[in-house]
């Protein structure tokens, strides 16, 4: 009767099954919720109802690359012949919860990779031994190689005609810096920390400790592999820093929001960072340090143009 259920495999409607059961208090809602999430990733015309009111995140693949970088990644919704892909950066300190963002990508026609930082949550490795940027780099590497889920070693064929970069705060800088790489065409950099020489002030404003990586692995454990070394990196004003690329920049690639009452990262420097650099700018009188996933579906026909042009 429905063609489309022909296509889903019982491991796949298991591996749902499973997922909707941390969610659900009894196996029966919980199967019901994991057919009505197969359906609405389907995108089947044949459950409005369903679309209407199920509305909770796909469950998203996962996988590595370069052996180290975990990664949760969504097809696009339907099909396109184009592939266009947007990699999602992290700030940090931060629980990885942008999956809510995917789905929201993934279902206006691109494919989403959202990867953890070498050295942070499921990635292996230490937390900036190398730049953030480079893992972004390492990510692109990859992908037109086709990408595996860890779970049932499905592959998945990929050949990236355009590639977008999506970050914020800590985030922010790594989609900033690799704007520079020829394969991205454009990035958004949202409350983005452009110039490293506010950490004095700024962490501060986050702990009382006067180590920050120390107070990193009390909070965080695991969840940051950070010692004092890699930290004190950024205290260099070389190393992973926008501001001190800011000649190699091609301003029309990038396109920045922030918020002037930002408790963290200081708005005049991104002002006169974007002045200087000649980067396009949205700033708002408030909005604290604005969330990435609100930025980008406020301000998503925005920033579709911006992508397209």
């Amino acid at each position: 009767m429905y063609p489309e259920l022909r296509q889903i495999s019982r491991f796949e409607l298991l591996r749902f099954f499973r997922f909707e059961s941390l969610a659900f208090s009894s196996p029966a809602s919980a199967f019901s919720a994991a057919v009505l999430r197969v359906l609405c990733g389907l995108g089947c015309d044949c459950f409005p109802i369903a679309k209407k009111f199920y509305t909770a995140p796909m469950f998203m693949f996962r996988t590595r690359f370069k052996k180290q970088i975990v990664a949760e990644f969504l097809p696009p919704a339907r099909e396109r012949k184009r592939h266009r892909v947007i990699l999602l950066c992290d700030g940090m300190p931060g629980m990885p919860r942008k999956q809510g963002l995917a789905q929201f990508l993934a279902g206006k026609g691109y494919w989403v990779f959202y990867p953890r930082w070498r050295g942070a949550w499921e990635s292996d490795g230490e937390f900036l031994e190398k730049s953030p940027e480079q893992d972004l780099r390492d990510v692109m590497d990859e992908l037109p190689k086709g990408v595996r889920e860890a779970a049932f070693g499905r592959r998945f064929k990929l050949s990236p005609d355009e590639i977008f970069v999506i970050g914020g705060s800590f985030g922010g800088a790594a989609a900033i810096l690799v704007s520079r790489d020829e394969r991205v065409k454009k990035v958004i950099a949202n409350c983005p920390v452009v110039d490293w020489s506010i950490l004095g002030k700024e962490q501060k404003k986050e702990t009382s400790n006067a180590s920050y990586a120390a107070y990193i692995r009390e909070a965080f454990g695991n969840g940051y592999r950070l010692s004092e070394k890699n930290w004190n990196k950024l205290h260099s004003g070389v190393f992973f820093n926008p501001v001190h690329h800011a000649r190699e920049l091609t301003p029309e690639k990038i396109l920045m929001f922030h918020a002037k009452d930002d408790p963290y990262v200081p708005w005049r420097s991104v002002s006169g960072f974007a002045e200087s650099v000649g980067i396009r700018l949205h700033l708002f009188a408030r909005g604290g340090h604005l969330s990435t996933e609100m930025v980008v579906q406020k301000y998503w026909a925005r920033i579709g143009r911006f992508f397209a042009s």
